[in-house]
């Protein structure tokens, strides 16, 4: 279980608005806080699904480990982001932070209770579940049907989406961690941006290549069409 493994307990916000949940009534809850280390594991899949989490700094990465061995990641989340709505009572992957993170928790079952109750907070969490579909439905289609280039062009641009098209786009996560969201090789995901480089849609500051500036953005959107 993640007690074991956090530190850093702190109380966190104690109403649904201040995790971005809305609600008619806004009542009280019991939230935490946790701060995990880079590369701890949040919780294992097959763990009992007691929590949903919001990160408030960081990043985490949820993925499953393939019966060859080989590590597939299902999704990245970021700082604003609440993950863990299961359609089960286990977990079905495993999260893991990718740089420290810092996230809070509600414990599921007092979500639930609140939901059946109050209709905006569960039409808010019915968008969440519905936008949880999309995106899994968008990476397979992602993983099934598009090329390498197509691929990692689709990663950046949802990535510049999703941090609001900041002018420097600092990636948290490595280019294994891309590999594996892609289902690639590193040297293939190396390539790709290195072409897309060579086209005059990115630019880099420094030598990680892991700041990057998007120079043309209508482009960049176009190779995942």
């Amino acid at each position: 279980m993640f007690v074991s493994i956090t530190t850093n307990q702190r109380p966190c916000h104690n109403a649904l608005n201040e995790l971005g949940i809305s609600s008619l009534s806004n009542p009280i809850v019991s939230l935490s806080e946790f701060t995990y280390k880079k590369g701890r594991t949040i919780y294992i899949e097959g763990d009992p699904a007691e929590y949903v989490y919001q990160i408030m700094k960081g990043a985490v990465r949820t993925y499953k480990l393939l019966s060859d061995g080989r590590r597939q990641i299902g999704a990245f989340h970021l700082p604003g982001d609440i993950f863990a709505f299961e359609n089960g009572g286990v977990h079905r992957f495993t999260a893991e932070a990718v740089t420290q993170s810092t996230v809070c928790l509600i414990k599921r079952h007092t979500l639930d209770a609140i939901a059946q109750t109050d209709a905006v907070v569960w039409r808010t969490l019915l968008s969440m579940t519905t936008m949880k579909l999309q995106h899994a439905e968008n990476h397979m289609l992602l993983l099934g049907r598009k090329t390498a280039l197509e691929r990692v062009a689709a990663f950046l641009h949802e990535m510049d989406v999703r941090l609001m098209a900041v002018d420097v786009m600092s990636l948290s996560m490595s280019r294994r961690d891309i590999a594996d969201y892609l289902g690639l090789s590193i040297e293939t995901v190396s390539r790709s941006v290195s072409q897309l480089h060579s086209y005059g849609v990115l630019g880099f500051i420094g030598n990680t290549q892991r700041e990057i500036i998007i120079l043309d953005r209508q482009r960049l959107a176009s190779f995942e069409l």
